[in-house]
């Protein structure tokens, strides 16, 4: 059955870039006009919107693998949304799709690199989808494997091993019979990687010297360093670093609040001394493989030898961006969280629930009810996947 459509929808765009850690004013609630599909358009409606750390890059004025939001621009997101108009051949009313749709409760979408909807993995939930086996899953899949190329026997370390991608690339790392060491901010993160995702042990940055335990727990020294942080903990690793070791450069979420330009490893000599190699990539790198990726690690799920975890956390469009912000104040970093949204005109700005708290809620006119997409007061869930357990973007996480 097809869904009745709106005349006009929200959207969150940006008002102004963000000094330091995003506050509510960085953002704007704005509504525009539903637009008439083109041959070869889609529409999405999307039901979750991914909040990797690499969305604040995106906020900041520079190049990238993608530009910059500019001001006025729609924040840009992975999500996964439910196809609902389509004057496209490949795409159906009714087609779950991953896609890019930013932070709006539509999206007109067509084929084209970044821009094509890609089909949902079989047997795959819509959370799982844009999380474990969505990009977040294949960054640590091809990272690890193609890059850092880990062989049986081996030592690997991962920072924010909590994270979405983190504790992915432990677990490869494990399932490819290496020892595996995590590093991350607090003791109930290192509780879960080792105690539920097998690795053989794990470093609360935040309170033990990081060098000296890695020098007791990687005695062999480190062959593979999967890094989502950067910074000091980077250069720490560095100065274990085997012989023709490898560093995956996956991200570098402690300096992504910084104003200024960040500094290099002061230990990087370590590479030459070494002879190692030290490279980064980004996911989308390998879109042409992303089939190959979910369709192993949709395998491994299978066999229960990849696991994590996912929470929701509610809040509402006005309120969102104060939701947004205060999400990670908690130092929540376990795996997937999720924010679920609806639109909902409020003259206040304080979250639904406290930060950090799980749970699911879905509000439409103030009240909590079943997704209704076609409610006056259209409803949406917001899927975030911090993938970062070291440091704090959105004035916290």
């Amino acid at each position: 059955m097809t869904e009745s459509l709106p005349d006009t929808y929200s959207q969150l765009t940006l008002k102004r870039r963000p000094e330091g850690l995003v506050s509510p004013d960085d953002f704007e609630l704005v509504e525009v006009p539903l637009p008439d599909l083109a041959d070869g358009e889609a529409l999405v409606r999307p039901v979750y919107l991914g909040m990797d750390a690499t969305v604040r890059t995106w906020l900041n004025r520079g190049e990238g693998y993608l530009p910059a939001v500019e001001i006025g621009e729609v924040v840009r997101c992975a999500g996964v949304g439910t196809v609902v108009a389509s004057k496209a051949a490949h795409w159906s009313v009714g087609d779950s799709v991953l896609c890019l749709p930013g932070w709006s409760e539509y999206l007109v979408t067509k084929e084209g690199p970044f821009t094509s909807p890609t089909p949902m993995p079989d047997g795959a939930d819509m959370l799982s989808a844009l999380s474990v086996f969505g990009a977040t899953g294949v960054a640590a899949y091809m990272g690890l494997l193609e890059i850092g190329n880990p062989q049986a026997g081996e030592t690997v370390v991962v920072s924010a091993a909590a994270g979405a991608t983190g504790s992915v690339a432990g677990q490869i790392a494990k399932i490819m019979g290496c020892r595996v060491v995590g590093i991350a901010g607090s003791d109930e993160k290192c509780a879960w990687v080792v105690d539920e995702l097998g690795f053989d042990a794990c470093i609360n940055h935040r309170t033990q010297d990081v060098a000296r335990r890695l020098k007791e727990l990687c005695p062999e020294r480190i062959d593979v360093y999967f890094d989502n942080v950067g910074g000091a903990i980077l250069d720490a690793v560095l100065k274990g670093l085997n012989m023709h070791g490898r560093v995956v450069l996956c991200g570098a979420i402690s300096t992504y609040n910084d104003s200024g330009r960040p500094g290099g490893p002061s230990n990087y000599v370590e590479l030459i001394a070494k002879r190692g190699r030290m490279e980064g990539f980004i996911a989308y790198d390998y879109w042409d493989r992303f089939g190959e990726c979910i369709a192993q690690l949709s395998t491994w799920a299978a066999e229960d030898r990849l696991r994590w975890r996912q929470r929701l956390v509610s809040t509402v469009w006005i309120r969102f961006t104060t939701g947004f912000c205060g999400l990670s104040v908690s130092g929540l970093g376990l795996g997937p969280h999720a924010v679920s949204n609806s639109v909902q005109r409020s003259s206040t700005s304080q979250p639904m629930v406290a930060p950090g708290r799980a749970a699911r809620i879905e509000v439409t006119a103030g009240k909590a009810c079943r997704m209704s997409p076609i409610a006056p007061n259209r409803a949406i869930r917001i899927f975030a996947i911090p993938s970062f357990s070291t440091t704090r973007w959105w004035s916290g996480l």
